[in-house]
């Protein structure tokens, strides 16, 4: 955050796939600085430069994870699962004192089924310690209505799980600043549920040949 933009620096980390540009984005979009961070520099360039010319600006910005996360206010993580514990590897120092937003569901699409306990943002907490506040969100979101009508806000909700509430209230910020509904889910361990659902999205996109199944939650009032 600067004078000039209040907003915080997001860093997508491992944000060179499916989602992680979606996002990038639509926050830039809205004015977030943004910055895409790789295992690689040379490919996390090449994805800002991209980003940068389909939304005609030069701010988003492209580094190595750890430089990315060092920078950054906050940082999502947005790697596929089987990345997931070489991506937070190094990462400890340069995200401490941060909240690091955890969007991994370890589901395969070929065959979809629930993953086990503990949750993959328990995982990223445990392996990164008490300097490193995670949180679990985004799991749920197609990668392919991120890059659709990005006029138009984001009608999906999201499921938002920290061990401190007000960590996920920080999250929730960013996600309704792209038309998200976002609600508290628990704690870390109740992710592994939220990641749970990306199982039964995946099968339901198979059987009804979509690509954008997502979830929508009733009967909560947040007034």
């Amino acid at each position: 955050m600067t004078a000039e933009n209040p907003l915080p620096t997001i860093a997508i980390l491992g944000g060179t796939g499916k989602e992680g540009p979606g996002l990038a984005l639509r926050w830039a979009k809205f004015g977030y600085p943004i910055i895409i961070g790789s295992r690689k520099l040379e490919k996390a360039q090449a994805t800002a430069d991209k980003l940068n010319n389909e939304l005609g600006i030069d701010t988003i910005r492209g580094f190595e994870n750890g430089t990315a996360a060092h920078k950054a206010d906050l940082c999502v993580l947005t790697v596929v699962h089987s990345a997931h514990e070489q991506a937070i590897d190094g990462l400890k120092e340069d995200l401490s004192g941060k909240i690091l937003v955890d969007a991994t569901a370890r589901v395969d699409f070929r065959d979809p089924r629930p993953p086990a306990p503990p949750s993959a943002a328990r995982l990223a907490q445990d392996k990164l310690g008490d300097q490193v506040r995670v949180v679990a969100a985004f799991q749920n979101v197609p990668a392919a209505a991120l890059r659709k009508n990005l006029d138009q806000p984001l009608d999906e909700d999201v499921l938002i799980c920290a061990d401190d509430p007000a960590d996920a209230a920080e999250v929730s910020k960013i996600a309704e600043s792209l038309g998200m509904n976002a609600y508290y889910a628990g704690n870390l361990d109740n992710a592994v549920v939220v990641e749970g659902l990306t199982s039964i999205l995946i099968s339901m996109n198979k059987y009804y040949g979509s690509r954008s199944a997502t979830i929508q939650v009733t009967g909560i009032s947040k007034d």
